[in-house]
């Protein structure tokens, strides 16, 4: 099997028929807040036992086909010392690994931002690899204000780097996680976000074929289409479904390996509900999946706490919401299903 059929195979068994992933790779300050918000300290034996909690949950390999993991996280071992991709690996759960290195302003434009991390790429590649990683993951975030941001350079750069990285994840061995994300944050309309999406995933798409990346090999990580927060005029999930596929209907090429969406500051409920909208919406060229994070974690923090006695109730609260999130993949979840989650 040469490298493009591995990384092809790869993308297929994270979007199996029912699962989708679990993006545990947060940031140290993301990670701090996340803690700040329950009270609890974000020490290194905290984060290890909270994520060892998320890894550890029983029948969670149901509905989660792989976990995107933090450089921290990658190089940490269980209580048993297992080394947490192999604990992920025995669950039949693939590992994976953000590979950027977070982003920064964008000179001369001010309000963007560039996503850092290509230089030395390939040795660090081969380091996670080598760890356990099967896959990797880069985002790029693309800001809506008004009408002159995001500008034709910011998404120009954004795509360039992302398809740089999925060229090099390739030639590791690895499959790409392509994450182009359009913020919610702002006041812009449903019709705004539509047209930054578009423009930013087809910069992205003709970066990925100028570098040779085979899309079969690669997942994308997009941003629903959704006006945002502060927009006066909220869009219900039928709508939202309706112009994320007349979006992607008209800019991604059928052999992409799968859509892996994110959830972006939605609550767990809209996200789950929107994803379920978009799998009702009839057959796609793709599998229409998840990588959530905090729309998947965020009751697990509610009922864990830092405390070690709730760490069951915890593991339950996570397990209820993939498995609402596995329902959505295939249509058939309804908010009537959230009661007692």
């Amino acid at each position: 099997m040469d490298l493009s059929d591995a990384a092809a195979a790869t993308a297929n068994q994270l979007v199996a028929e029912g699962k989708g992933i679990l993006a545990a790779d947060e940031s140290s300050p993301t990670i701090k807040k996340r803690f700040d918000s329950i009270d609890v300290e974000s020490t290194e034996e905290n984060r290890r036992d909270y994520r060892e909690l998320l890894f550890s949950a029983p029948g969670i390999e149901e509905f989660i086909s792989g976990v995107i993991l933090f450089d921290e996280t990658i190089r940490q071992k269980s209580d048993d010392g297992t080394p947490l991709p192999e604990l992920l690996n025995r669950r039949g759960i693939i590992p994976g690994i953000k590979v950027d290195q977070g982003k920064i302003d964008l000179t001369y434009f001010p309000g963007e931002k560039i996503t850092e991390g290509l230089d030395g790429l390939g040795e660090r590649l081969e380091e996670y690899r080598i760890l356990g990683a099967r896959f990797t993951k880069w985002r790029a975030v693309i800001t809506i204000i008004g009408e002159t941001i995001p500008s034709r350079a910011c998404i120009e750069a954004n795509a360039a780097a992302l398809a740089r990285y999925a060229a090099l994840s390739q030639e590791a061995g690895l499959t790409p996680i392509v994450e182009p994300e359009v913020l919610m944050d702002g006041k812009h309309t449903i019709e705004r976000c539509e047209e930054v999406t578009l423009a930013a995933l087809d910069a992205v798409f003709s970066r990925l074929r100028e570098h040779r990346v085979s899309l079969e090999g690669i997942l994308l990580k997009p941003n629903m289409v959704l006006p945002g927060k502060d927009c006066p005029q909220q869009i219900g999930p039928e709508g939202v479904a309706a112009a994320t596929i007349r979006t992607f209907r008209a800019v991604v090429p059928a052999a992409v390996g799968g859509i892996v969406f994110l959830s972006g500051g939605q609550s767990p409920e809209e996200a789950t509900a929107n994803l379920d909208a978009l799998n009702r919406a009839g057959p796609q060229p793709w599998e229409l999946s998840f990588s959530f994070g905090r729309a998947l974690q965020q009751p697990v923090l509610a009922a864990w706490k830092g405390e070690a006695g709730n760490a069951e109730a915890a593991q339950e609260a996570l397990c209820r919401r993939a498995e609402l999130n596995s329902l959505a993949r295939r249509g058939d979840y309804n908010r009537d299903m959230e009661t007692g989650s």
